[in-house]
Parts: C-alpha cells; structure tokens; sequence
C-alpha cells in the first residue's frame, strides 16, 4: 500500500525524501504559482460563460472617454460633431412661420361654444389639426398632453390659447436648451463660470432694456447676473451648473425679461438682472469702498444696510469667506449681499448657517446662539437701550423653529420652520432684532395708517 509520505519500489525500499528533506519554494515561486492558478481559472470560466450565454455582447457602449488636453485633434472633431448634432436639433423646432400656420389651424377648427373670449376645441378636432400640422408638431397632439390641459368643461374641450402656450413654451425651452448648450466647453450638460459668462455677455445686445449700459460696465453686470445663478444653483461651490437647472429656475425667465421694451419701472426695481438693479449694487459697493482700491475692509463693509450689523458677525464674515489680504473683493459681496437680500430662501440661510455655527458642528446650541446675541445687548446699551435677556430670546427662537432635537438647531430645522429670516436677523443685526422685538407695536401703527386712509 502506497503512503502520503513515501512510495516503495519493486525492490521495497523507499524511492521518495520526507517532506521535510524536500525543497523549500521561495516566496517569488509561491505568488508565481498562484497567479498561474488563478489565470488558469479564470480562463476557463470565462470561456464557460462566453460559451453559456452570449447576452452580454448586446450591451451597448455606454462610455465614452473625453480627449486628453494634448489630443488636439479629436478635440475639434468632438466640438465639431457636437455643433452639428445643436444645428440638426435647432432645425426640428417649430420655426415663426410654422408657428403661425399652427396658430391659425387651431383657430379654424375651434368648437363651438366660446367661454367669453376664450376659443375651444374639442379632442376630434384637436387630432385632425394635428395631421395637417405637420411632423414637426406630432409630438404636441396626444392625449396625453390633451388631458394635461383638460378643466372642467362641460364638452370636454381645452383652451386654444392654453394649447398655443404650452407650445410656444417649449419651443422656447428646447431653443435656450440649444443656446446654452453651445457654451458648454466640456459638453457634459454643465456650464462653468466662464461659460455662463460669455453666454450672458453675447446675450446683453439682444436685451432693450440694457441698451442704456456703457460698454466699461459690462464685465461688472456679467459679475452681478453670473454671481445669483451660482449662489442659488451651486450651493456645493463645485464651480459649474447642470443646464437643466438653469432652465428649471426662474433666474433665466428674468433674464429674458429684459427684452420687454416696455418693461414697468417697479419690475425693473425687483429683478436682480435689471440695469438699475446691477446699478445699485455696484454703486452700494463703490460707496462703501472708502479707500478707493476696489476692495472692501470689514470696517467699511460694516456700513452696510442700515449699519447696524454686529461686529462678531461681521468677523465671522471675514473668516469663513474669501478675502484677499483681509479684504473682500465684488465677486464675494455679491455673495454676501445675495444672502442677506434673500434671506428666506434656503441658499441664503445655508450661508448665513455656516457662519452662526462656529464650531463647526453643523448645528446651532445655546452657546452660539449667546455667542452672537452678546454683541446685540452690547449695541443695545451703546444706544441706550436696556438689553434684552438671552434666556427669553433663546426660549422663543427654539419656540419658532421647533428643532427635532430640542437642544439643537440644524440648518434643515431652520429651513423648515419658515422663520429662518427672523431667527437670522434677531442674531445678526440689531435693526432686525429691533424690528422683532417691536413688532406688535409696528403692526398696531400699519393698522392705525390704515384707519386713517379708510377715514378719509
């Protein structure tokens, strides 16, 4: 009988070492050894899956790799492809003239009766406008988008105007879609800064309402309309925005408002993108920059609005914001100025967030929140006035923000609560607080001014 250790031959004797006599493998032999193994196995079962089932080869490519820096070549060849697929989308739009041949189709098949001024059309003469209208209009006429605009009437019918407009809209879509998409350097669907840039600086000529703008100001207006795009739509600073969410905001509907020749003063006042919007802006920031170098200190910042922000704010500014050599150049004050204008809305309060919370937490506890009241009641005595005491302010901040966590105070907690600009204002400037506290007694006054108006 043979053992595991030895072999005997004919003769008997034993032909085989101990395996303690025998050889020992380096390690370099033992790895060699076991990637032969593992190619060997490999092999084979990737040869019995290609031969089990071939489904995997109809994958499609799914990606794609984008060309080096230095491979000039395909660079232009993808630029160049790129601006014919744009051109090929751009020519399936519905074009002005087809646009009004839809227009009056719609019209010679309304369906009797009118809702005042309003023309109908009911879903059978809906599908025949959509055979003569042509292929590039196919896709309006389903049901789908029938239903969409279906309220409530009586003959199951919809608005020609509604229909008209949900067309025009996207049209409207599809063609900023393009535009912007010509400026998207990496054609990857985003637009950085620069690009957003060029896009709004080719746009100015087409805008009446900025013909009044001298050419010197156009690098400081470009500044202004790219900086809102970014402070909203960028909230992580990666530096770039998904087109898609430039066409879902409303930022570029303002934008365009400009083209209204006859665009009302107050509109002009409230849209951010408006030549005396820019112009106050710009001239706030002049003002304040007693020094004349073009960059703000916080004791000139200090000036800002009514004055009254406190100092411990205005260091936590300072800290948490770029600066240069302890001074805050337009591009970081517009920052600054976007998030105390707007300070409802949850980029705004993200900003002033991070700010309030000193130590980095990602919440606010009663030590912050008394970190930043101090320089209030301070203020308050400068001017005269007794100080408030924090142990009331602090019950009523947790009393209108209502935290999970009744100990703390999370930027989702503020958000939520809807009162995320009056606990900001109480804790950073002392005109707001003011405003907080003296609120009955303001409402009372509003009501009496009322009374005297209705009395005359």
């Amino acid at each position: 009988r043979r053992s595991a250790d030895a072999r005997v031959d004919r003769s008997g004797a034993d032909s085989t070492p101990p395996l303690s006599e025998w050889p020992k493998k380096s390690e370099q032999e033992l790895k060699d050894e076991e990637m032969e193994l593992f190619t060997k196995y490999y092999v084979e079962w990737k040869g019995g899956r290609k031969s089990g089932s071939t489904s995997y080869t109809n994958i499609p490519r799914f990606y794609y790799r984008l060309p080096a820096e230095d491979e000039v070549l395909l660079q232009k060849l993808r630029e160049e492809s790129r601006a014919v697929f744009l051109q090929r989308k751009s020519r399936e739009l519905l074009d002005n003239e087809e646009l009004q041949n839809l227009w009056f189709l719609l019209d010679k098949h309304q369906t009797s009766p009118m809702i005042g001024e309003e023309a109908m059309i009911n879903y059978e003469n809906f599908l025949k406008v959509g055979e003569k209208a042509g292929p590039k209009c196919k896709q309006f006429f389903t049901a789908k988008i029938f239903a969409k605009l279906l309220h409530n009437d009586p003959y199951g019918r919809i608005s020609i105007m509604q229909f008209f407009n949900y067309v025009m809209r996207k049209v409207w879509l599809h063609q900023t879609r393009i535009g912007l998409s010509l400026y998207d350097v990496a054609g990857q669907g985003y637009l950085r800064e620069s690009d957003l840039e060029n896009y709004i600086l080719e746009l100015i000529p087409t805008l009446p309402q900025l013909d009044g703008l001298e050419k010197s100001f156009y690098s400081f207006y470009v500044c202004t309309a790219v900086r809102k795009f970014f402070f909203f739509l960028d909230p992580l600073r990666t530096g770039k925005i998904k087109i898609q969410d430039i066409l879902a905001c409303s930022f570029l509907d303002d934008l365009l408002e400009l083209r209204d020749e006859e665009l009302s003063k107050e509109s002009q006042e409230t849209n951010w993108f408006s030549a005396p919007s820019a112009l106050r802006v710009y001239g706030q920031y002049l003002n304040l920059d007693k020094d004349h170098n073009g960059m703000l200190s916080k004791e000139e910042l200090s000036r800002y609005g009514t004055g009254t922000l406190t100092n411990i704010f205005l260091d936590r500014v300072f800290q948490e914001c770029l600066t240069y050599d302890g001074e805050m150049d337009y591009k970081t004050y517009l920052d600054f100025v976007l998030a105390l204008e707007n300070r409802k809305e949850p980029a705004a309060l993200q900003y002033i967030f991070k700010l309030l919370d000193i130590e980095n937490k990602g919440y606010l506890n009663v030590f912050s929140l008394n970190y930043f009241f101090r320089a209030i009641q301070e203020q308050m005595k400068i001017h005269g006035q007794e100080p408030v005491s924090f142990q009331d302010v602090k019950d009523e901040i947790f009393d209108m923000v209502k935290p999970k966590d009744p100990y703390k105070i999370s930027l989702q907690d503020l958000i939520n609560s809807s009162q995320g600009d009056t606990v900001t204002s109480i804790l950073i400037d002392l005109n707001g607080f003011w405003t907080y506290e003296n609120r009955e007694v303001l409402v009372a006054s509003d009501n009496d001014n009322t009374g005297d108006v209705d009395d005359t």
